[in-house]
């Protein structure tokens, strides 16, 4: 049976430790926009005077939330060189659900003994660069500086004013990837709310939770 890798997609992603964290849910919630299928009503998410579209659902606000405070811990208790930048990786895998075609042998002698499985049809991956001012990078590591404070260094002024562009890119970029690429999105079969599950892990691998990467 051929095996088909799911296409991914790749961002880099960037931003200060006052803002990346507002910035990943930026784009996470911009992916999920365009990817999401259940009935929600329009909301907007501002982040560095950028207007991004936020998918209002209670439960991916929440797995949003979750993982992208882990990233944020990540970042901060990995980096020994802060003026060089901590940098980390997070993904985003679609599925669809498909009936096993093994006649539920395969299931049983897996120990699953399920009818289904969950098949990954697309992939983003996030490269996470936290930037630091080199003029202040001993203290932000040593304590939790507010946005007000941080404001008083002007090179940290500097990277500010490069966020907000960069943010744009990758939001555009994104509208340009789910506007061109359309032919690998399952049909939905089911009357589910959602259709298609999904996951967001940190530092994804070539599988997880036993689900299948690839198309059959």
């Amino acid at each position: 049976m051929e095996h088909r890798k799911p296409p991914e997609y790749v961002l880099e992603v960037q931003g200060g430790p006052s803002s990346i964290k507002d910035i990943v849910k930026g784009v996470l919630h911009t992916i999920f926009f365009h990817r999401y299928f259940p009935s929600i009503r329009p909301s907007s998410l501002e982040v560095l005077d950028l207007t991004l579209p936020l998918v209002s659902d209670q439960e991916l606000e929440t797995l949003i939330d979750t993982r992208v405070g882990q990233l944020i811990r990540q970042l901060s208790s990995t980096s020994s060189s802060p003026k060089e930048g901590s940098r980390g990786e997070m993904g985003i895998r679609f599925y669809e659900k498909r009936r096993r075609k093994s006649g539920g042998l395969g299931g049983w002698l897996t120990g699953t003994g399920k009818s289904e499985e969950e098949i990954c049809w697309e992939a983003w991956k996030l490269v996470i660069t936290l930037t630091t001012p080199r003029t202040e990078a001993g203290r932000l590591f040593e304590m939790s500086i507010q946005r007000s404070l941080l404001s008083c260094f002007p090179e940290r002024m500097t990277v500010m004013k490069t966020e907000a562009p960069a943010l744009q890119k990758t939001a555009m970029n994104i509208v340009k990837i789910v506007n061109k690429d359309k032919d690998h999105i399952p049909p939905i079969t089911t009357s589910e709310t959602n259709p298609f599950p999904y996951e967001i892990i940190l530092s994804p691998r070539a599988e997880r939770d036993g689900r299948n990467l690839g198309l059959f």
